[in-house]
C-alpha cells in the first residue's frame, strides 16, 4: 500500500489545504486501475474507516520540526536540521531565539528531549513551556536555569491560571542535562498536571478549582521554547553574570511527540464523545499509580530545592489554598 500510495501521491501546491477525505478518496481513484476491484473496495472501505476512527480521538504525533513547529525571533540564532528532526536555539550578546508550535493544544501528553547548553551557562535560561494567549493566560512552564561550569542546573517550575502564577517550585537533577538528551514531559488532563523528567515525575499539580484555585481548562494553548539572556536573576539571584566568551550557548531539541487534543476552528481533534473511554486517549484521566508516587516522592525528598508552598515569609496572610489542600506541599 505504501509503494503504490508514494507512486501515485499527487504533486499540490504547498499552500494548498487538504480534506484528507476528498485527498484519500483521490488516492483510492488513481490506484483503482491499478487494483483488482475486489481488492481496491476492500482498501477503501477500510482506510475510510481507518481515517474516520482517528478523526474522532486525540491525535499522536512524532514530531517533525519543520512541520509542527516554526521560528518565530532570533534572526538566524534559531536553525532547523537534519531534515526536521532536530532543532537548535543559540543565543549571544546580540539576541536568543525562540520558536512555536504550529497546532494549539486543549489537554495532552507532549514530550521533548532537549539538550541543555553546556559548560558555563551562568545568566541563561532555556524556557519550554505551554501557554494560551490574551491577559488572563494560562501557562504550565519549565525554565532550566543555566550555572558555572561544574555547578547544577536549576529546574524551575511554574503553573498560571487565569494570569495568576505564582506557583513555583525548583528542582536539581540526578544527572548531567547537558551531556546527553533527556525527556521532558507535561500531561495535562481536567484533572492535573504533571511534570515528568525520562518519565519520572517531579511535580504534580491537581485540579482545585472547587475551593477557588484556577486551573488551565478551557483555553488552548500553544508549546513555545526559547533561550535567552536571564543575567539579572537566573543564577544566584542575578549575583553571577552571562560570560560572554562563551557564546554562542546552544540548546538542542528532537524527537518532539503530542499525544494530544489539537483545536483547529474551535473544534477539538477529541471530540466531545467521551474520549476518555478510548485506550488511544486514556492521558485524559491519567493519574500516578503508587509506583510513580513513590518516584514523585523520592524526587521531592532528595532534589526539590524550593517549594512556594512551604515558603510562609512570602505568604503572611496564609499559603495558597491548594497547599493544604493537596500533595503540592
Amino acid at each position: 500500500i505504501n509503494l503504490i500510495y508514494s507512486r501515485n501521491k499527487p504533486k499540490l501546491p504547498c499552500s494548498v489545504k487538504i480534506n484528507h477525505f476528498l485527498y484519500l478518496q483521490f488516492f483510492c481513484y488513481r490506484i483503482k486501475y491499478q487494483l483488482p476491484m475486489s481488492s481496491f473496495s476492500s482498501l477503501c472501505s477500510t482506510a475510510l474507516l481507518i481515517l474516520a476512527l482517528v478523526s474522532s480521538v486525540g491525535i499522536s504525533s512524532a514530531g517533525n520540526f519543520n512541520q509542527d513547529f516554526y521560528i518565530t525571533w532570533g534572526d538566524g540564532r534559531a536553525k532547523i536540521l537534519n531534515n526536521g528532526d532536530l532543532l537548535t536555539l543559540s543565543l549571544d550578546k546580540a539576541s536568543g531565539s525562540g520558536f512555536n508550535s504550529q497546532n494549539e493544544y486543549l489537554f495532552g501528553k507532549i514530550d521533548m528531549q532537549i539538550k541543555l547548553v553546556p559548560g558555563n551557562s551562568a545568566g541563561t535560561v532555556t524556557a519550554y513551556y505551554l501557554r494560551s494567549e490574551g491577559s488572563l493566560w494560562d501557562e504550565i512552564d519549565y525554565e532550566f536555569l543555566g550555572n558555572v561550569s561544574g555547578e547544577p542546573y536549576i529546574v524551575h517550575t511554574n503553573v498560571f491560571g487565569q494570569g495568576k502564577g505564582n506557583r513555583e517550585q525548583q528542582f536539581y537533577l540526578w544527572f548531567d542535562p547537558t551531556a546527553d538528551f533527556h525527556t521532558y514531559s507535561i500531561l495535562w488532563n481536567p484533572q492535573r498536571i504533571i511534570f515528568s523528567v525520562d518519565g519520572t515525575p517531579i511535580r504534580e499539580f491537581k485540579n482545585h478549582e472547587s475551593i477557588g484555585v484556577p486551573f488551565p481548562k478551557n483555553q488552548p494553548m500553544r508549546i513555545h521554547s526559547s533561550l535567552w539572556n536571564a543575567d539579572d536573576w537566573a543564577t544566584r539571584g542575578g549575583l553571577v553574570k552571562t560570560d560572554w566568551t562563551q557564546a554562542p550557548f546552544t540548546a538542542s531539541y528532537r524527537n518532539f511527540n503530542a499525544d494530544a487534543c489539537v483545536l483547529s476552528s474551535g473544534a477539538s481533534s477529541c471530540g466531545s464523545s467521551s474520549p476518555s473511554t478510548s485506550a488511544s486517549n486514556a492521558w485524559l484521566s491519567e493519574d500516578l499509580d503508587s509506583a510513580s508516587q513513590e518516584r514523585l516522592k523520592w524526587v521531592q525528598k532528595n532534589y526539590m530545592i524550593y517549594n512556594y508552598c512551604t515558603d510562609a515569609k512570602r505568604f503572611p496572610q496564609g499559603l495558597p489554598p491548594e497547599c493544604t489542600a493537596t500533595s503540592e506541599s
